[in-house]
């Protein structure tokens, strides 16, 4: 009897969709599939056209409806994603404010308030801000002990629940994000319960007094909740291209209710997040991070009409004599990335091998450890973005918190600050990567103010009366501060940074944890490597003939006693013409199904070739038909001794020759994104290449052959690479002559 196969429902689509957690997407496939259900709403809103008469019919008016609809729908996606982002944002905020005065003292006239609201335009000091603000204790030793309790019941409670409900809400998240965005599929990370966790324990991490920021989990739960909300739409949920675009707009949402910069969170996910970014991509992310920058505005976290707490003017310009102090700035900059990057990679290699166990342990001993340090220096014991606040300051405009601007302390405040910065650097180095909610860059951002402005007071102490302000303006982006007027000093700091980085040898830290954890990434710099991609190809392929072979043969022989995530069909085994390339998850659910709905003899033979007899539609394409409207071609095929399955068949999978070279392979998997990439000398399969294949090889050190130009290379070290090769050249041909003098 026939093989009935009914056409695949919603939650079968699930169903498929599961099988792919931790594998790759193929973006050709999926842009494909996106493209035939173009085409058939496109055929469906044609045959709605005007009655016979010429009147426009109750259809066609529909119709146009549904047109104005489908094209504004992204709009309207990528506004109500930035809107839920911006509230977010500002009650995290609000709560991480409260928990992190609950610390040191409580409201009498509300246990809601925290001190800044308590004590609203009052004039007070630390010790008594104001006659509502009480202190826990008036006892020093008791102040302190509070304090360090509260820090560690805030990280084991926030430990705990990450632990036990959602351990995808640890960490930073923007390694895994920029890993997603380029085809990783990872089911759960961007699941609701990671937004609830991650957003209730954020709060609590960042009170805790831990060396971290929320920064880099704000880009994490932005994309959470563009995850969300798009996911309620149908054209985006079973669309993983448009899906990519609504999370590009969201990473630079989160970055710009990070630090109140919708250009800036633009820039951001151009350059860090995205690995294609198209003009469209552009205004959709600008439109999501201006909203949600709005929306942040409009609640006012910090009643201050600033979007972020350390927001700042500067009224005074800058001094040419001065350029050698940011030059020294941009230094430290390049050292403090480099020594960072690499003693963190050791220590998640500890973190990995001796704590994977006792996450939230380490989580509570880090906290305790850093508030017990933290409460004796005055720049440690408050809040990261407090501190920001008040380094950022000018003398003039409020900037001399607990005398830091009178010339009588001067050293015990640059001593001070340097004890801030050597402190806060050890503690970042050990906390980044714990399991709780975790970001690098506040800390980072808090070490350069330290330091900056412990090298500002240095300054004026030898320029007395010529530099009155911070230098440590040039260590953020003058988006943050608004202060235009140092955009040249910003420039020669991020440069200087940049060569020290380059010449040590030192990438981001993202790109560093994607190593690390072995996801499949491939950087967007160009390597050079010098050998062909049959150097690295898998030659010992699982493959599938066109045809002749049993249900038994397919399922057993190949699905159940292999992990691979596809099968290439070829034409018989001598000659191995490729006939096409099949996804093991979609053949694995259609076996599967087709052997539960139906009393399938084993033996039964299965067929990968196209039917002759069925006329194909133009919406169908030869990458495979998507799944619904496959199985009612299945069904419609379907033989009583034959199983035909060649409507999920790649006819067309991107294959290359052995001898091109495997920067030309690199650069398909970036700019086509597909899954696989097969191997073919004069149309016989010889081989497949896969991301991870490629990235098992590290890049050649031949540098020095003809064909390859010192700004092919990359970075500084490429160019001094170049410089050096010269030299030794030069010294070659000085040698070779010499001794051709000498010797007449």
């Amino acid at each position: 009897m026939p093989v009935n196969v009914d056409p695949l429902t919603d939650n079968e689509l699930n169903q498929v969709r599961q099988y792919e957690d931790f594998t790759t997407i193929d973006w050709i496939e999926d842009s494909i599939i996106e493209r035939n259900r173009r085409l058939r709403l496109a055929k469906h809103l044609q045959t709605s056209t005007r009655g016979p008469n010429g009147e426009i019919t109750l259809r066609w008016l529909w119709s146009q409806i549904r047109k104005i609809l489908s094209a504004s729908q992204a709009w309207f996606v990528v506004s109500l994603v930035g809107a839920g982002i911006g509230v977010n944002a500002a009650i995290i905020s609000i709560v991480t404010e409260w928990l992190s005065d609950m610390k040191m003292g409580y409201c009498s006239d509300g246990w809601w308030l925290n001190q800044q609201f308590c004590c609203w335009e009052v004039e007070g000091n630390e010790d008594s801000p104001c006659d509502s603000w009480h202190n826990w204790s008036n006892v020093a030793p008791a102040r302190w002990l509070i304090y360090v309790l509260f820090a560690s019941a805030f990280s084991f409670v926030a430990a705990h629940l990450v632990k036990s409900l959602a351990k995808y809400a640890a960490g930073s998240g923007i390694s895994e994000i920029k890993c997603i965005l380029a085809g990783f599929v990872m089911r759960g990370f961007l699941g609701f319960w990671t937004f609830l966790i991650k957003s209730l324990t954020l709060p609590l991490v960042i009170a805790s007094g831990l060396s971290v920021g929320k920064e880099g989990p704000s880009v994490h739960l932005a994309c959470t909740i563009g995850s969300l909300v798009a996911g309620l739409f149908s054209s985006f949920s079973r669309s993983q291209g448009k899906m990519r675009d609504i999370l590009t707009a969201a990473s630079a949402a989160g970055v710009a209710v990070a630090f109140g910069s919708p250009i800036g969170g633009v820039l951001f996910s151009i350059e860090e997040m995205s690995p294609s970014f198209s003009i469209k991509t552009m205004w959709r992310s600008f439109l999501c991070a201006l909203v949600a920058t709005v929306t942040l505005s409009a609640m006012n976290p910090f009643r201050t009409g600033k979007l972020v707490l350390f927001q700042v003017t500067y009224d005074r310009d800058w001094h040419f004599f001065e350029i050698m102090f940011f030059v020294i700035l941009g230094i430290f900059g390049g050292l403090y990335g480099a020594f960072v990057i690499k003693f963190n990679m050791q220590v998640q290699a500890i973190r990995r091998k001796h704590l994977a166990n006792h996450g939230v342990a380490e989580a509570v001993i880090l906290a305790t450890i850093t508030a017990m340090i933290g409460y004796f220096n005055r720049f440690l014991r408050i809040d990261m973005t407090e501190s920001l606040e008040i380094l950022f300051r000018e003398c003039d405009n409020g900037g001399d918190y607990e005398s830091l601007c009178q010339t009588s302390v001067q050293w015990r405040m640059a001593n001070s600050l340097f004890l801030s910065t050597i402190i806060r650097t050890g503690l970042v180095i050990v906390s980044y990567g714990c399991k709780v909610p975790a970001g690098i860059f506040v800390p980072s951002m808090a070490i350069g103010a330290s330091f900056g402005r412990m090298v500002g007071i240095m300054v004026k102490a030898l320029y007395r009366g010529i530099m009155r302000l911070t230098v440590t303006v040039v260590v953020i982006m003058f988006e943050l501060t608004g202060a235009l007027t140092y955009i040249l000093p910003t420039m020669i700091v991020l440069l200087v940074t940049k060569a020290v980085g380059d010449l040590l040898g030192v990438t981001g830290i993202a790109d560093e944890a994607i190593r690390f954890n072995g996801y499949p990434f491939l950087e967007k710099d160009n390597h050079v490597y010098d050998v062909p991609v049959s150097s690295v190809m898998q030659r010992d392929l699982h493959t599938l003939r066109v045809s002749g072979m049993t249900l038994r043969d397919v399922a057993e022989a190949r699905l159940a006693s292999t992990n691979v995530n596809g099968f290439p069909i070829i034409s018989d085994e001598q000659s191995r013409i490729l006939m096409g390339y099949v996804g093991r998850t979609k053949l694995r659910y259609v076996v599967d199904r087709a052997r539960r709905t139906q009393e399938l003899s084993p033996d039964i033979l299965c067929s990968f070739a196209p039917d002759p007899s069925i006329q194909e539609d133009p919406s169908w394409s030869a990458i495979g038909i998507d799944d619904d409207i496959s199985m009612d071609i299945l069904h419609a095929t379907a033989s009583p001794d034959t199983l035909k399955l060649w409507p999920w068949v790649n006819r067309t999978p991107v294959t290359v020759s052995s001898p091109i070279p495997l920067e030309i392979v690199m650069q398909l998997f970036k700019r086509m994104g597909p899954r696989v990439i097969l191997v073919e000398d004069y149309g016989s399969l010889v081989g497949l290449v896969t991301v991870k294949d490629v990235l098992q090889l590290k890049p050649s050190d031949s540098f020095h052959s003809p064909g390859v130009s010192w700004n092919e290379r990359g970075g500084l070290d490429g160019v001094l690479e170049e410089m050096w090769t010269y030299i030794a050249d030069l010294q070659s041909s000085l040698t070779s002559w010499y001794h051709r003098v000498f010797r007449r």
